[in-house]
């Protein structure tokens, strides 16, 4: 198959050397909007250039240095903020290795990856501090420092600002330590524990040469410019927001602004005039389902019907106006809002050519920590709506034990490829197939060579016919119901007879509310059994839900988003 590289990418070995590329080509280009609040007065609006960016992660680093942490592991947490990348970039690219931890994680889990991870220094919001301050005092880590970005009154907490002066102070007196450190971009330098979905998680190591031969691929792919504002929103520890958003961002120069937190998106990307957006399927499809109702209450929805299809015609002779005919729409997110980057699940095609009918561009892609994350996306030259895009070019996909629909595991080999997990050599047997790293996703390859998700491995129920089903094929067509606010289909033996379906279904309790009153909780399970048997109806015999569970509880999720599904089963 030909080479589908779109754009003759800059290679970059390390993480020094992406930086410093942009630090030199766009110094005055700013690379971080932020706020700061004190007190109850008004926020205070932040710029940083990416030359003072790299100063204080120069800085910072050599502050880190002169503790004698080099070649030592530093923990990361906090929420998304400038302090979080200067710390990672400070570690990274001065030879110590980087462990982001979820900013979600309750006591006992930080406390458990510190100890597995073997920290010897963690940097940390003053929330932290007293779950951080108790693993220290216990003697059972590596845990000798302990920073924060914060002010603090604690005696044993150093303050991450004192030690970013330090070590500025440091480097104008001459200090070289940073300079002297040399950077091997293939060993690891990021351990990075994954979410846990089903058990417990594992230290996914990767070293520099992992993620920047994948930021290389992906800018081979997508072209972003300094004309760029990202919004920061997904949690930063994962491996998409970070590759992504931060370090992809880097590599082009763009302006990234952290987002005030998910109630606040569309307040954000209209304040900061949000060009790019990073994100996941449930997301944007909560923005699809509540800019449609929008329309639905004002009565336009068959005009916007009428003109989403004139432009559609329009199109197909090069006359592209929707950014003007939908403008009011476009307005609601900034009305620069030009393309979104969407992975971490499976997204109905409804919702990107949604989208797409707007004048937003989105582009799909699929990846793991294990990869650096990104295996696959769309081009700005090729895409197919319900696929997650061509395979990266310098990665190696191949589709294990097809069954005759060539459904089979995504198998990937390449150079983002992880390193192992951490010490633990009994995952890393089960991972790795011949030199292959096994997804755990079944998928296949059309014709063309674009990718397509069924589901994950562990996820699929098997009938007793040798039929393969997969939950999240299902799950996507009951979320498009508007009175369904989210579901997760799952399994029940009926030990002599063969499987039933069933699915858990949170309710969309408002909008049932304005559809039908006032409503008992019988009369709303009713209404949406009434519409899972409208969906039964487009599906074969095999794929029909048999049961139901209606509640308002959320599903738990993963800090991205994902259902814990091994956690639902558990409640029943």
């Amino acid at each position: 198959m030909k080479s589908r590289i779109v754009y003759e990418a800059e290679k970059i070995r390390d993480f020094r050397e992406l930086l410093g590329r942009t630090a030199s080509k766009y110094p005055d280009q700013i690379a971080y909007k932020y706020k700061i609040r004190v007190g109850k007065e008004e926020p205070e609006y932040v710029n940083k250039t990416y030359s003072e960016f790299k100063k204080d992660v120069e800085g910072l680093a050599t502050s880190l240095l002169t503790m004698g942490l080099e070649g030592k592991k530093v923990a990361l947490i906090g929420n998304n903020r400038y302090e979080w990348c200067t710390t990672y970039l400070a570690v990274t690219t001065a030879g110590m290795i980087v462990v982001p931890l979820d900013k979600a994680l309750p006591d006992n889990e930080i406390e458990s990856l510190i100890i597995r991870s073997g920290a010897d220094a963690i940097v940390c919001e003053e929330k932290y501090l007293r779950a951080i301050l108790k693993t220290k005092k216990e003697g059972k880590s590596n845990l000798n420092y302990i920073i924060c970005m914060e002010k603090t009154n604690e005696q044993e907490v150093l303050s991450y600002k004192a030690m970013l002066e330090q070590g500025k102070k440091l480097r104008t007196n001459g200090n070289q330590k940073y300079e002297e450190i040399q950077i091997n971009p293939e060993e690891m330098s990021i351990i990075l524990y994954t979410s846990g979905t089903t058990s417990i998680s594992k230290g996914v190591m990767l070293s520099q040469k992992n993620i920047c031969s994948n930021i290389q691929a992906i800018a081979s792919y997508v072209h972003m410019s300094t004309d760029d504002t990202l919004l920061s929103f997904l949690p930063i520890h994962h491996t998409f927001e970070c590759t992504i958003t931060f370090l992809y961002g880097i590599y082009f120069g763009v302006t990234v602004a952290f987002c005030d937190g998910l109630k606040y998106i569309q307040k954000n990307m209209n304040e900061y005039h949000i060009t790019v957006f990073v994100s996941v399927p449930l997301v944007l499809e909560n923005i699809h389902k509540k800019v449609w109702k929008s329309i639905e209450e004002k009565g336009k929805k068959p005009l916007m019907k009428t003109m989403v299809g004139i432009t559609k015609g329009l199109s197909k002779v090069k006359v592209d106006l929707r950014r003007k005919a939908f403008k009011p729409i476009l307005d609601q997110f900034g009305g620069k809002l030009r393309v979104v980057f969407v992975g971490a699940a499976p997204l109905d095609k409804k919702i990107i050519q949604g989208f797409n009918d707007f004048g937003v561009q989105l582009v799909q892609g699929y990846g793991l920590t294990e990869t650096s994350p990104v295996v696959s996306c769309e081009t700005d030259k090729e895409k197919r709506p319900g696929s997650i895009g061509l395979p990266l070019y310098n990665l190696e996909v191949k589709i294990d034990n097809p069954d005759e629909d060539g459904i089979g595991e995504i198998l990937v080999k390449g150079p983002s490829v992880m390193l192992g997990y951490y010490q633990n050599e009994e995952a890393n047997k089960k991972a790795f197939k011949d030199g292959w790293f096994c997804t755990g996703d079944y998928g296949y390859l059309d014709k063309k060579g674009f990718l397509y998700i069924s589901g994950r491995k562990n996820d699929v129920i098997v009938l007793k016919n040798g039929k393969n089903i997969y939950p999240q094929e299902l799950e996507i067509l009951l979320n498009q119901v508007p009175e369904i606010e989210e579901s997760m289909v799952y399994a029940r033996d009926k030990s002599s007879m063969d499987t039933t379906l069933c699915a858990k279904i949170v309710y969309d309790k408002e909008n049932i509310q304005n559809l039908y009153g006032e409503k008992t909780q019988e009369e709303i399970k009713e209404i949406i059994w009434k519409k899972v048997k409208e969906v039964n109806q487009t599906l074969p015999d095999v794929k029909h839900i048999k049961e139901i569970v209606v509640t308002q509880e959320p599903l738990a999720k993963t800090t991205t988003q994902k259902v814990k599904r091994y956690e639902e089963m558990k409640k029943g």
